[in-house]
This record gives C-alpha cells, structure tokens and sequence, in this order.
C-alpha cells in the first residue's frame, strides 16, 4: 500500500472495517461526482465560439460570455468555504446529494437557456451546486481512507482532475459536430442521475461529531469577503486594474477577509481555526495550490483562442490537443504518494514547481505554424509537473488537520485553488487584451474589434475587401500578446517553486487522527 514499506506492521486502523472493506468504490463513486463538475467547465471553453454565434448560439457578446463563465466561478469560489463547513456540521454526503442535485437541475436550465441572461443565471446555479460538492468528495475520502493510504487516494482524485480536462473539450467537440450547443450541458444531467443513485447506496455519511456552537458572523464575513474579492478581479480583468470601483471593490473584499481572520483568532467557536495556518506544511501547501491553478487557468483561457482562431482548429481537435495534458496527470497523479515516501515532499513539489515554470516558457516557442507535436509533449509536461504538486500539496492541507475537520481542510484547498484560478484568467486574460490591443494598433482594426483576436476575426469576415489585411496582423497579434500571458504564469510558477522549497517541510505532516472519534453511517443508505 502507498506509504507503507514492504513488511511493515500498518498503523492502528481508525476507519470502520465496513466501510473500510468499500473504499475503492467509495472512490470511484466520489470521481465520478467531481468529473461532472470539472468537466463542465472545461467543456464550456470549446463551446464559446458556437454560444457567440447569432445563428447557431445565443448570439452572446464577449462580456457576456466571460460573464457566462464567471458567474460559475463567483458564486462556486464565494460558498466553498461555507459548504465545507456546512459538510463538517450536517453530514458530508446529505451536502454532496443535495449540491449534485442542484447542479443537474441548473444544468437542465442551462441547456434549455433563450439568452445570454439566462445562460448566465442558470450558470450561477450551477456554481452554488457544485460549491457543496467539491469540498465534500476530499472531506469524504479523507474518512474512509486509512492515513497510510490517503495519499494514493487523494492522487487518483487529483488525476481524475485531469481526466476532465481531456473529455471536456474533447465529450463537447464531439456533442457540438452532431447536436446544438445546449447539449454540452445536458450531458451533466444522466451522470448526475448515476452519481445520485450511486452515492445513497455506497457512500458513507460523516460528520464532525462535536461541532461546537454556529458561527453565522463568520460564515456570512467568509461569503461577502470571497465574493467582493473574486468579483473585483474578474472585473478588474473585463474593465480596467486602474478603475476606481475595481481597485474598491477589491479593497473592500481584502478587509472584509482581514476583519474574518481577526474575528475568527477571538471567537471561542470560530469556523475556521485559524491557527491551522501557522502550520507550515498547511500554508506553503495552500500557497502552492493557488499559485498552480492562477498560472494554469490563465494559460488553458487563452490556449482554447490560439488552437481555434489562430491555427484553425475544430473544437473536437482542440479537446483532442489537450489529451496529453492529462494522460500526463493521469499516469502519475496516483504514483505521487510513492515519489513523496522516497524523496520526500518539498523535493517532489519543488520539482513540480520548477518543471511547470519550464513548461510556459516553452509556450513561448508556439508561434503561427509551429508543429504541433511540440504543443503535446508541453501538455505532457505540464500534467505530468502538475501531478507532482497537487497531489501532495492537497495530501499536506488534509493530514495536517484532525479528521473531523477535513470539510474545513477541502474548503480553504478548493478556495484557494478556485480564487487563484479566477485571479489568473482575470490577471492574464487583461495582460493579453492589453498587449494585443497594442500590438494590432495602426492596421486599420476599428475600436470595439480590437479587443480581441476573436472580434477583430469576427469584423474581418464582415468587412469584405478591407477586412481581409486585418486577419494576418491580428494572428501575429494575439501570438505576441500569448507569449506575454505564458511569461507571466512562469514567473508565478517560479514564485510557488521558490515558496515550496523554503517553506514545505521536507517530510509529510505526520497523519492526524480524529480529537473525538469520527461520526461514520455504515449504512450507505439515507
């Protein structure tokens, strides 16, 4: 078993030996819920062009279709802490049933959606199901698995990430060559239907069997600070970092976050302890996971335009160019665990660190007839380097807190991870809009369609004659506006490197047990 030397006595067990016996199903059951929600995501980037398009789609303008994005990504980033917390105190899988049933209701919504705007709303929905189911599959596994095997479970449920992002743009290029676009969300609803069934007569239900008191006050300064601060920055990115409601409203949002962690250190039933951050393994862990996903989003945001707009690409295609990326994490997520027992984690998680950095550099050498080979050995790269983070990163923030705990433990992991992603797509989505404005400045390209490679295309295909000089300087354009985004998440990747190192123990957090024994329902059923 991971973790555990060949011939070696295995630790006291402290899972019940029912559930303990179900565990790889247990698994199974718990990916498949996060693959929903991950894949929904990833499947939406393909499908953007196809939304936009006034005949076939909805006919979305650019802001509406980052808001279609965005508004998953507020509301999901804004209730991971509470739904976390909220798992820890009711019951994990009762929240997991009641997120995944949300989810497949909003998902429907969202597949029968008339206009942008409600495309948008039923999107919203979507993220307040998905916010409950999130943190409760990590809180799960971190109490039906055994310490000493938590490890490799929590590496498959980080490659099963990767998986995702694979059969996401993949599943919806497919759906999009034979079917209209709202089928890329009515593919959630039969596999949340399996999930549903699959989780009242598999999964266990846990919870922390003493709770204390609710901390409402908390809760509520954790919602209005997350969604103040992620609102700011994705606006921040759409508008200007300069405009005075962005720079409020994320002022706004950091004091309202700071006033919670000043709370929370003299509340005497805080919802988070927020002496679980001076434990170095929790922090640089965290750090790590935020980091990664900041320079990760903003990069796969803007690779979806280059393979499609710029190389021509069908959105099947695209899907099928990002298949190493997770064949990468795939075949090494669930190996992490023994690279850690052998070389320890800050050895694992640096190197991880550094061979991300090197992977955007190698963006760098993507132009407009680059071979395409060399985009698929950096996806490889890539996944394979993200394998060597997350895994063990998420493995850190889990053992360093007592089993009871774990909802809390997933909250701040999927928080960070999400808020560093939405940092990334606005911080690096605006840097790109930018530098490529800048750069197809003075060929002609009139004001609204330089604000993009996809309007500036757009207005080509409509402008006969003069539009055609317009098409070459906006490719060579957004090239250069790329390569600008892909040194910026380098250096970011540099800066998590140089945090795991200095701050990463060189060993795992010893695994903790529960303070009180752990509440477990052997009985699956609800």
């Amino acid at each position: 078993m991971a973790g555990t030397a060949p011939g070696a006595a295995l630790p006291p067990r402290t899972v019940d030996p029912t559930v303990h016996k179900r565990r790889w199903y247990i698994l199974g059951v718990l990916v498949l819920s996060l693959l929903v929600v991950v894949l929904d995501n990833s499947i939406l980037n393909v499908a953007i062009k196809v939304i936009a398009d006034p005949d076939q789609g909805l006919g979305a303008s650019q802001s509406q279709l980052q808001w279609a994005i965005n508004s998953y990504t507020l509301v999901f980033a804004g209730l991971l802490f509470t739904a976390g917390i909220l798992g820890d105190r009711f019951g994990r899988k009762k929240l997991l049933l009641f997120g995944m049933v949300v989810f497949g209701v909003a998902s429907l919504l969202s597949s029968m959606a008339q206009s942008p705007g409600q495309l948008i709303a039923a999107r919203a929905v979507m993220g307040f199901g998905a916010a409950f189911v999130m943190p409760a599959t990590l809180s799960i596994i971190s109490n039906v698995f055994e310490p000493h095997e938590r490890a490799k479970a929590i590496g498959i449920w980080s490659g099963a990430v990767g998986l995702a992002i694979a059969i996401g743009p993949i599943t919806g290029g497919a759906l999009l060559e034979k079917f209209w676009w709202g089928s890329v969300f009515l593919i959630n609803v039969p596999i949340v239907i399996v999930g549903v069934l699959a989780m009242i007569f598999v999964v266990p239900d846990s919870k922390d069997p003493n709770p204390g008191r609710l901390d409402p006050v908390g809760v509520l300064l954790s919602i209005a600070g997350l969604v103040s601060l992620v609102y700011g920055i994705i606006k921040g990115g759409e508008d200007s970092w300069t405009s005075v409601q962005v720079l409020a409203t994320i002022a706004v949002g950091l004091a309202i976050l700071g006033f919670f962690i000043w709370y929370e250190k003299r509340s005497d039933h805080p919802a988070l302890d927020v002496r679980f951050f001076r434990e170095r393994s929790f922090s640089a862990a965290a750090a790590a996971i935020g980091l990664v996903f900041f320079a990760l989003m903003g990069v796969t945001f803007f690779m979806a335009f280059y393979l499609q707009s710029v190389r021509g690409y069908t959105p099947l295609q695209t899907g099928l160019f990002l298949l190493p990326l997770a064949v990468g994490q795939l075949l090494f997520a669930p190996r992490s665990a023994t690279f850690v027992t052998k070389f320890g984690v800050r050895a694992v998680t640096t190197t991880g660190m550094v061979m991300i950095t090197g992977a955007f550099l190698l963006f760098l050498a993507m132009g407009r007839s680059t071979p395409m080979w060399i985009l698929c050995v950096v996806f490889f790269v890539q996944g394979l380097a993200m394998s060597l983070v997350m895994p063990p990163a998420t493995n850190s923030v889990m053992a360093s807190l007592p089993r009871e705990k774990a909802g809390a433990g997933s909250a701040v992991t999927n928080t960070v991870r999400q808020v560093g992603g939405a940092l990334g797509v606005a911080v690096l989505g605006s840097l790109l809009s930018s530098v490529y404005r800048d750069q197809v400045a003075g060929n002609g390209v009139p004001k609204g369609a330089d604000e993009s490679v996809e309007a500036t295309l757009g207005a080509a295909a409509h402008a006969g004659p003069q539009g055609a000089g317009w098409v070459d300087p906006a490719k060579d354009a957004f090239i250069t506006a790329m390569h600008s985004a892909a040194l910026g998440s380098a250096v970011v990747a540099a800066i998590g490197a140089v945090v795991v190192a200095r701050w990463m123990p060189r060993k795992p957090a010893a695994p903790t047990t529960p303070s009180v024994p752990e509440q477990v329902r052997t009985d699956a059923k609800v």
